[in-house]
């Protein structure tokens, strides 16, 4: 078999492996389960490929990521619940309905028309869903999925609670809870009770989410910025003991800081 630009090469190679007739036996072991983490792992890397703005290594993720449906279709095929046909049917027919000012007789005035209209669908389409399934008492955060990454689903629950105007009125009136928050931690912390610290310290942090969605900034986005700057001046850190022949776990705290200081510094230049 050889490599090809057409998709349906990807899904023969999948059928392939999966096929119990010479398959890979490594392939034939998985499920559903076994390959979740893969698919948001490959997700992340092509997160981390734009960030680092490397097409190169974004073709290379993009194709990992774009296995994953591939295999999870095939599972699903062999079990008799739906094939890759099924999932293409879907997504486009829920592009062409949730676009009916592009592909329907609706005019949308702008971008902001256009999400509010898209919003507005998947409102009705949660309703029509929660019906199917026999829920009558369906929630606004129903379908927030559970394994998003925590700071992200804190600000997508407030979100969603915050269309029906439960919201705070302003920042400051966050940053007032915040502040209240790290009292709060403060005072588990002294009580030496490690129960409440853990949980005062998630509401610290749901509190700094919330902070930043009412700033209009995307907390995840934000924490792998703050990460990155540490990355980049943890390793000025390490190069600085090269430089005078120590190691870093034998520098000491005070030669650490003073170098961390420099970097520091002249990131402030």
């Amino acid at each position: 078999m050889q490599p090809s630009r057409d998709i349906s090469r990807l899904i023969e190679i999948m059928a392939a492996l999966r096929n119990p007739d010479g398959g890979c036996p490594w392939d034939l072991e998985q499920d559903f389960r076994s390959i979740r983490h893969y698919t948001i792992e490959e997700a992340y890397e092509v997160a981390d490929a734009i960030e680092r703005e490397d097409f190169s290594d974004l073709r290379e993720e993009l194709g990992d990521l774009l296995l994953q449906p591939i295999y999870h279709a095939q599972m699903a095929h062999e079990a008799g619940h739906f094939d890759i046909g099924d999932v293409v049917y879907a997504i486009t027919e829920k592009l062409i309905r949730r676009h009916p000012h592009v592909f329907g007789d609706v005019v949308a005035d702008d971008a902001g028309d256009a999400q509010n209209r898209w919003e507005a669908i998947k409102v009705r389409e949660r309703a029509a869903k929660a019906e199917r399934k026999g829920d009558t008492e369906p929630s606004l955060l129903d379908d927030v999925p559970q394994v998003l990454p925590a700071l992200a689903r804190a600000e997508k629950l407030t979100k969603r609670a915050a269309k029906v105007g439960f919201d705070w009125p302003d920042l400051p009136a966050v940053r007032a809870k915040v502040t209240e928050e790290l009292s709060e931690v403060a005072e588990a912390e002294a009580a030496g009770d490690e129960t409440a610290l853990r949980e005062e310290i998630g509401d610290l942090l749901f509190a700094v989410a919330n902070l930043a969605r009412k700033a209009g900034i995307d907390p995840e986005a934000a924490l792998r910025d703050a990460n990155s700057k540490f990355t980049r001046r943890f390793h000025y850190v390490e190069a600085r003991c090269r430089e005078d022949g120590v190691a870093p776990g034998e520098a000491g705290l005070e030669r650490l800081d003073s170098y961390w200081n420099e970097v520091r510094a002249r990131d402030k230049q």
